[in-house]
């Protein structure tokens, strides 16, 4: 409590006490009811403080008039230590309050020989206003607490959000570039090979470079419209994609096939994007640490999901590239995959190569709790 506060309460005990004493002089009563009417205006300055003391000296002050045959001004100083007691108390206090309070409200009437009708009702209701004023205020309060708590959830929903927006794009980036510099570094290192000897391989070798460079330009642009335009839908994915990643890696030297079989209709976009990233990084790794190797592409559609597969036989040369993977394709395909409700495996080949394989779920079940 405020130290305002606190004055305002010692001056609302000071302003009642005085008030009741004035009141019951200027009615004829005695110095001793004047005293304990000025008792009872004391305890209003704890009724917001201390409300259960409050009308608990008060109850004492109305049992002395009481005693002493009663008060004319019982009825007014009741009303404003009920609505009191209504007002501050708590539920169990607030109750026993209000019953004690009534009923010695009833005693002043039996014993000035008055109506009990307004001694029975005036606190009552009075209470009963001092109680809505309370349980609205405590409603308040909590709707109030609500409300920061619902801010705190909001804000914490928009940090979760945010943080996947940056994975989900730095999984696009190591995708997009990932891939292109592979390319670029496996030709580069091809064509410095042949540029003394075939100089036309070595042509083709700069031109995969360049059409590598000139598709992760593209596919860069496309990522940064998507940042930048809120309304933006952008590509959606289909298997298309994997033949041309295929035609893509094949153009580069790669010996690689592709297989596509079962039923590839009607898949949703998480599962053809999640087959299209799981084809590129098995292209992309083969690329740079098979170079020269087997490659063998398998999608294929079952009944409730679609697998994809990317397995390369052994590197015949050791690759320029072996050892400076940082693993991030990897984690973030399991990821994608995962999100998807599927499975990834990529693990060494039987024969000395690499195989990647995904079982990706064409519809995505609720897990029961």
């Amino acid at each position: 409590m405020t130290l305002s506060r606190r004055r305002l309460d010692a001056a609302a005990g000071l302003v009642g006490a005085a008030s009741a004493v004035a009141a019951s002089l200027s009615a004829g009563t005695g110095a001793l009811q004047s005293l304990s009417a000025g008792f009872i205006g004391v305890a209003l300055g704890l009724a917001r403080a201390r409300p259960t003391t409050a009308w608990i000296v008060a109850a004492g002050g109305f049992a002395a008039l009481d005693a002493m045959g009663g008060n004319p001004l019982v009825i007014e100083m009741m009303a404003v230590t009920a609505f009191a007691a209504g007002r501050w108390a708590e539920r169990a206090s607030a109750i026993v309050g209000v019953v004690v309070l009534t009923s010695l409200s009833l005693i002043c009437a039996a014993v000035i020989d008055d109506s009990l009708v307004p001694y029975f009702l005036v606190p009552g209701l009075t209470w009963i206003v001092g109680r809505a004023l309370y349980e609205r205020e405590r409603v308040a309060r909590r709707l109030t607490e609500r409300a920061r708590e619902l801010e705190e959830e909001q804000d914490a929903y928009a940090e979760l959000s945010v943080n996947y927006e940056r994975a989900r794009i730095a999984a696009e980036l190591h995708d997009i570039v990932a891939h292109a510099i592979t390319v670029m570094v496996v030709q580069a290192s091809a064509g410095q090979r042949l540029a003394a000897t075939n100089p036309e391989l070595t042509a083709e070798a700069f031109g995969a470079i360049a059409g590598a460079a000139h598709q992760a330009e593209d596919d860069m642009s496309r990522l940064i419209a998507l940042l930048a335009d809120d309304h933006a839908t952008g590509h959606v994915p289909d298997l298309k994609l994997v033949k041309e990643l295929v035609a893509r890696a094949a153009g580069t030297g790669l010996d690689v096939t592709l297989s596509l079989e079962g039923d590839r209709e009607g898949l949703p976009t998480h599962v053809t994007q999640a087959a299209t990233r799981v084809v590129q990084e098995g292209l992309t790794n083969a690329l740079r640490y098979a170079s020269g190797a087997r490659v063998r592409v398998l999608v294929s559609g079952e009944h409730d999901a679609l697998i994809v597969e990317v397995v390369n036989g052994p590197a015949p040369t050791s690759s320029v590239l072996t050892g400076h993977g940082t693993g991030n394709g990897l984690r973030g395909l399991h990821e994608r995959v995962s999100e998807c409700g599927g499975q990834l495996e990529a693990r060494a080949a039987a024969d000395g190569g690499w195989r990647i394989r995904a079982r990706i779920p064409k519809r995505v079940t609720a897990t029961a709790s």
